[in-house]
């Protein structure tokens, strides 16, 4: 039995709407949960949603080949799912977060009257700082011109009548928010600070658009296309230059859904479906304003609104110390992001680039930042002289223009590009520095649980682990040169690995025998219990071992944070098993499993969620963590989240959600938990 994970994605996107309701949440961070749930919704438009309907569509007996389900519409159940999220983010944003943004003096226009001592100021605006974006289009009549709206841009479509022969045309105005900003600050009245959206400004000054003719309707339409690439020739050829093909084709691809204003009329939106070809399930009703991912950039007038800033803790053993490498070679550092600062892992980097021992450097990148410090570092090891080998992920999803932009300054710099294996994703955060002191080689390996990215690195939790454990450096260098020499044909021969967990190899065997463990342990009367934090739970084969073990009388604890296709708590196949579900501050973004009790427990971190794409069409990296110190900090991290009262949300069997504990004052947040423990052992290490 499994859920629909479309289904369980959108129950996530529900618990961050809870977020932006909730009162004991900062205002400015509710209007920040509300861009992320909206951010969130057009992901799901621009990759899922064309799936799903193309699914839908499938003869029976394609969709019993493909096990999907065979009664149920799924397009028409997600329809509805969204109208009625969007109804509850209607209401917290109209009746929770304006009237409260109101009570500390800041006046957000939305759909309201502007004052008239503000008239001239708009005006003032269009004319000097919009007008120079603004193209108007005729979509019928003499004049149609073709129009072809670019996918996530907002538009007006106007309804006109032309006064003389009295015939009524409609013409399209696009908003250049994303050219421009999507908010303007206007002049304080009665000390109120005021906000306006780009699209009301325009609205305000169409007639100078459109002089000679009578306004009849103003509509907002957004659109969102079919964003996923598909390299269907990718096996043969350049694949570099096949993706910066696709990248231009993005933003133009078909139609998967047209969000319009629930005020326009029934003919205007005829025309545009004929215009555009849409079907009925790839039109929605909305509000006045689209694309409220922008909320993002809502001005910020009061920081007492937002989270305090909480310093990311130093480890006290790397605190004095200039060389981290001479730390490694007394002991395995772990980190927990974004508690503990990032500077260990850029300082990784940025020695190895100096350091006159430093003889090669290793690494896999999926997804960096914009301005990344670690490829500069990367860039500048390379120019020192040094074997700088990097692969990188040209298909990582939204981030494909950015890797091929670092990957030719790194070619250029001298560094050896490994680009994407075509059919498979390689989604591991590893790296490598060898190091040659003259009397030995030394090698430093680097493990994440997420990107090496400085920026993600602020508020999403990971955990880093730094290790000179020489059998886990021995396969994380075959790893490299399996990836080096990979070929259209596959890794041939399979290499062994003994230590890591290795999709593609071993991972999914190991993860049956660890399950198949506990199993026993419980057949045999002894305690057996399987913890797993991770991002996504869809693969049917584990989800299946998970029941077997939990009907074997294995008690099984698992946060998932998005997808869980998992149905807990079903009477004869998910009795033991529990599933919760964490939003906070921080994007929780760790994976780890833990087989066993605490005295016998074996710990496991890495890049992989359980999902098909991770187990079968990527390649992850999964490390067992031998230190008794960092297999107990990460124990106890689970447990400060399994108990957590707060934020938490326990996940029954129907998809839908229920409060973990009692939300009061004496309530347990886990992530504030964490912290708190975290700065105790920084101050007694």
């Amino acid at each position: 039995m499994l859920l629909n994970r479309d289904i369980s994605w959108l129950g996530f996107n529900v618990r961050v709407l809870q977020e932006a309701s909730d009162p004991t949440v900062p205002l400015y961070e509710r209007i920040k949960f509300l861009s992320i749930f909206s951010s969130n919704l057009d992901e799901l438009f621009r990759v899922r949603y064309p799936y799903i309907v193309a699914l839908g569509k499938l003869d029976t007996k394609i969709k019993k080949q493909a096990r999907l389900e065979l009664n149920e519409d799924i397009p028409a159940k997600i329809q509805t799912e969204i109208n009625r999220q969007l109804e509850i983010y209607g209401h917290i944003l109209k009746e929770e977060i304006i009237p409260q943004l109101k009570e500390h003096n800041i006046c957000f226009y939305y759909n309201s009257q502007i004052r008239e001592e503000h008239t001239r100021e708009i005006k003032e605006i269009f004319l000097s700082q919009i007008l120079s974006f603004i193209q108007p289009l005729y979509l019928d009549g003499k004049v149609k011109q073709k129009f072809i709206p670019e996918n996530g841009k907002l538009y007006m479509i106007i309804s006109l009548k032309d006064t003389e022969p009295g015939t009524l045309k409609h013409a399209v105005v696009n908003i250049p928010s994303d050219k421009l900003q999507r908010f303007f600050i206007l002049s304080p009245i009665d000390n109120c600070r005021y906000v306006i959206f780009i699209d009301d400004i325009i609205r305000c000054n169409l007639e100078s658009l459109f002089p000679s003719l009578e306004i009849q309707g103003i509509y907002n339409i957004k659109f969102n296309r079919n964003s996923e690439l598909f390299l269907n020739d990718e096996l043969s050829g350049n694949l570099l230059l096949k993706i910066e093909k696709q990248l231009h084709k993005r933003d133009l691809g078909a139609p998967s859904r047209l969000l319009y204003e629930s005020t326009m009329p029934r003919n205007v939106q005829l025309l545009l479906a004929s215009l555009f070809e849409l079907n009925f399930e790839e039109m929605f009703a909305g509000d006045r304003y689209h694309h409220l991912s922008d909320l993002s950039s809502f001005p910020k007038f009061n920081e007492n609104l937002t989270y305090p800033n909480i310093k990311p803790l130093i480890l006290p053993e790397l605190t004095d110390c200039a060389d981290i490498f001479k730390v490694l070679n007394t002991k395995d550092i772990l980190l927990h992001l974004p508690y503990q600062s990032y500077n260990p892992v850029l300082s990784f980097f940025n020695q190895a680039a100096v350091d006159t021992g430093v003889t090669d450097i290793y690494i896999t990148l999926y997804r960096v930042a914009t301005e990344s410090h670690i490829v500069n570092a990367l860039i500048s090891a390379a120019k020192n002289g040094k074997r700088v080998i990097a692969f990188i992920e040209l298909k990582a999803r939204f981030d494909e223009a950015n890797n091929i932009k670092w990957s030719k300054k790194m070619k250029n710099a001298g560094i050896t590009i490994i680009y994407s294996i075509p059919n498979i994703k390689v989604h591991s955060k590893i790296a490598i520095i060898r190091k040659n002191t003259g009397s030995q080689v030394l090698s430093y390996a680097l493990l994440s649980t997420g990107n090496f990215n400085e920026v993600t690195a602020q508020f999403y939790t990971d955990h880093v682990l730094m290790t000179t454990d020489p059998s886990i450096i021995k396969e994380l260098l075959q790893l490299f040169k399996l990836l080096q020499k990979n070929n259209t044909l596959g890794f041939r021969p399979k290499p062994v690995f003994d230590k890591l967990l290795i999709s593609q190899f071993n991972m999914l065997a190991q993860f049956e025998k660890l399950i198949e463990n506990e199993i026993q342990k419980a057949k045999s009367g002894q305690k057996a219990l399987i913890r797993i934090k991770i991002n996504n739970l869809e693969e049917a084969h584990l989800i299946e071992l998970l029941y077997k073990a939990s009907e074997a009388g294995v008690t099984i604890q698992l946060i998932v944070r998005s997808i869980c296709c998992l149905v807990p708590g079903i009477k004869g196949i998910s009795t033991n098993i529990t599933v919760k579900r964490l939003v906070d501050r921080y994007l929780e973004h760790t994976r780890f499993f833990i087989f066993g009790t605490d005295h016998d427990a074996e710990v496991i971190m890495g890049s992989a969620d359980w999902m098909n794409r991770n187990i079968h069409h990527r390649i992850e990296v999964c490390v067992p963590i031998t230190s008794n110190y960092c297999k107990k900090e990460l124990m106890d991290y689970f447990n400060f989240q399994w108990h957590d009262t707060a934020k938490t949300r326990e996940i029954l069997g129907s998809g839908e959600m229920q409060t973990a504990g009692n939300e009061t004052e004496n309530s347990v947040n886990a992530q504030q938990s964490i912290y708190q423990y975290l700065q105790k052992k920084a101050q007694y290490v």
